[in-house]
């Protein structure tokens, strides 16, 4: 028996849409109306831990993950263990790595320092600590990625959140890093990649799931081989589209190219 696949929406998209508490209802309301479960929460304005809570119930949508501070993580854990439990969320995400780490191999490693007591702590609670990649992680520094080095060098109980997308855009096969991953990751990103004539040239632009380059049937094996819960679909930028609209295509395509690989809604 296949494990079933539910596909959320990364609403860090909408973001545009998410800086007031009525903006945040709207949202919710409008991608439950195209079909999703379940959301990250990503990129909103203010809004009461109680109130974010009331709002996705209310629509029927959990939350599987969020983007969250890590500054917080560092002064304010208790409070973020006791939020994300009111949501039923127990994957506290990293949206990327903080510039004060960036520039090579001892920030990395300061980095991960750092987030490995975060990380053993979460777990403990039952919950998870997730980093979501870019592209700059694929930088090899003495023949090893940035990349590798986090995942093989950290302590295991951090998870991670592949982004399909960059990690193409870093020159690597997004289905072998999922796979590398297995075990590590209940939330993938799902974002596509489409080559387009620009004003200077051919240029990489983010795309809904299934008008790019990535293969997103491949992908869904790998996911499936790696214990994968949530395929979270992405959009950074929809280049004058309604990201509502991205979303629903992106819903729609992945579960077309999942047909007779997994179960999913």
């Amino acid at each position: 028996m296949l494990p079933k696949l539910t596909v959320a929406a990364q609403l860090f998209g909408c973001r545009a849409y998410t800086q007031t508490v009525e903006g945040i209802e709207n949202t919710f309301k409008r991608i439950s109306e195209d079909g999703y479960v379940s959301a990250q929460v990503s990129g909103f304005g203010p809004i009461a831990p109680e109130k974010l809570r009331d709002i996705a119930q209310g629509y029927g949508v959990g939350v599987c993950v969020t983007h969250s501070s890590f500054d917080r993580m560092l002064t304010d854990l208790d409070s973020m263990i006791a939020e994300h439990r009111m949501w039923g969320c127990k994957n506290i995400g990293i949206g990327s790595m903080p510039a004060k780490y960036h520039g090579g191999l001892d920030g990395l490693y300061a980095f991960i320092a750092d987030i490995n007591p975060i990380a053993k702590r979460l777990e403990a609670e039952g919950m998870h600590l997730t980093y979501h990649n870019h592209n700059f992680e694929f930088v090899k520094y003495d023949g090893r990625t940035l990349m590798d080095r986090l995942i093989e060098d950290s302590d295991p109980a951090l998870n991670f959140i592949i982004d399909t997308y960059w990690v193409q855009a870093g020159g690597a096969n997004p289905s072998d890093y999922i796979r590398k991953v297995a075990g590590r990751m209940e939330v993938v990103h799902f974002k596509d990649m489409a080559i387009v004539k620009g004003e200077k040239g051919l240029e990489m632009r983010f795309a809904p799931v299934g008008e790019g380059n990535i293969d997103f049937s491949e992908a869904l094996r790998a996911c499936v081989a790696a214990g994968v819960e949530y395929i979270a679909i992405e959009q950074d930028d929809c280049y004058g589209r309604s990201p509502f609209d991205c979303l629903a295509i992106s819903r729609k395509n992945t579960i077309k190219l999942a047909e007779g690989i997994a179960c999913m809604r």
